[in-house]
């Protein structure tokens, strides 16, 4: 039997409707707007697809090209390490932001601000080239003459390690903000009654805020992950050894430009995709704890 329903107080002489007369609006716009986008997509990989100017066997060739295959490993290393040393400077950073003391606060607020405000690709320049004003680094004892370690610039900072430190000190400035962020979503009687039971500032950072702060940090830290493995290709300036300084120098000895990168955007899409799935699992889990 169909349910019916009722009409509003004062409302007479209608008949009344029944839950099966009810009938869903139709949005015909969206109807027309899918067709739009379905068309726009098939007619753009269409045309790249039969481009006469696009030799597809040169990427498959080049695909899993042991030098391809060597800068990608680059550049995923790359990746991995900017993103550790990050996380540990914006943690520190973070800490180091909300302090109470001006000097401390002052101070972490200054590297962000440099270190957000300067633009990757500079940054990566001027570290790619310390030795043109740097001739050794050398660690001693101050006002000792005592030497602990001394060798010439260029011996250690190599493209790679260049590559590593300006994506580290770049992303250690964005993550920081973030970091701060989720602690301060945390309320204060979190920390209040941490003090209650005895707990130090540390401890209570480090086992009662930083665990809940996660839920917050973890999706922005994600697609900072995804960022610093995107801004890996801006290595390519200083010769950091990445899958697109590879794919460049392949392509100025076949001269096959717009193949080789087609072979790097596939390899990035790939990766993206794999961490963008192990993103999602992540934050999943942290949602249900």
């Amino acid at each position: 039997m169909a349910e019916q329903i009722s009409h509003p107080p004062g409302v007479t002489g209608a008949p009344r409707l029944t839950r099966q007369d009810a009938v869903p609006v139709r949005h015909y716009g969206r109807g027309v707007l899918a067709v739009l986008v379905v068309a726009v997509v098939a007619l753009t990989a269409y045309a790249f697809a039969a481009n006469p100017k696009i030799e597809w066997p040169v990427v498959g060739e080049y695909l899993f090209h042991p030098d391809i295959m060597a800068g990608l490993m680059r550049t995923l290393l790359m990746t991995a390490l900017g993103m550790i040393f990050s996380v540990i400077g914006a943690v520190v950073v973070a800490l180091m932001r909300m302090s109470p003391s001006r000097i401390i606060s002052s101070t972490a607020a200054a590297y962000i601000f440099v270190f957000r405000g300067i633009p990757l690709i500079l940054l990566l320049i001027f570290v790619g080239n310390l030795g043109l004003f740097m001739e050794r680094i050398t660690i001693g004892v101050p006002f000792t003459g005592l030497v602990l370690y001394s060798s010439p610039v260029q011996e250690v900072l190599t493209p790679f390690a260049a590559s590593v430190i300006g994506l580290s000190l770049a992303g250690s400035g964005y993550m920081a903000e973030i970091v701060r962020g989720g602690l301060l979503a945390i309320g204060r009687g979190q920390r209040d009654a941490a003090k209650a039971l005895g707990l130090n500032s540390l401890n209570t950072t480090r086992f009662i805020v930083l665990p809940q702060a996660l839920r917050v940090i973890v999706p922005p830290m994600g697609n900072e992950l995804i960022s610093m493995l995107k801004a890996t290709a801006i290595v390519s300036v200083i010769g950091g050894g990445d899958l697109l300084t590879v794919a460049q120098a392949i392509s100025g000895a076949n001269y096959r430009t717009i193949e080789m990168l087609l072979v790097a955007a596939v390899w990035y899409f790939a990766v993206i995709a794999v961490l963008t799935a192990v993103q999602y699992v992540l934050e999943r889990r942290i949602a249900e704890r």
